[in-house]
């Protein structure tokens, strides 16, 4: 126990040259599995860009064609024979046909 808990400067050489073998082989052994996660998170990246880009993609088209539709909607021609003027927001009153009564 004594060994365990003795200060780096109270080591032997041995016990340095074993400390550094032991290290050594734990960052051997596990780069190998970092090398495996690093590949996981560049695929994670990439996989985010491109829904991100498809979003960007999508919302674009979206303003295009929202856009498109209210150009449209402002040049409706007017309805030919019809005297209303909404649009200039001018309004006016429906007028009614009297029908004599067929009985």
């Amino acid at each position: 126990m004594a060994d365990q808990n003795a200060n780096p400067q109270e080591l032997s050489e041995e016990q340095l040259a074993q400390k550094r073998e032991e290290i050594t082989q734990f960052y051997t052994e596990n780069v190998e599995h970092l090398k495996i996660q690093l590949e996981y998170e560049n695929l994670l990246r990439d996989i985010e860009k491109a829904r991100a880009e498809r979003i960007q993609a999508q919302v674009y088209i979206a303003q295009a064609m929202a856009q498109r539709q209210a150009e449209v909607s402002n040049q409706v021609p007017p309805i030919p024979g019809s005297n209303n003027n909404v649009d200039k927001g001018e309004v006016s009153k429906r007028k009614l046909k009297k029908v004599a009564d067929e009985v």
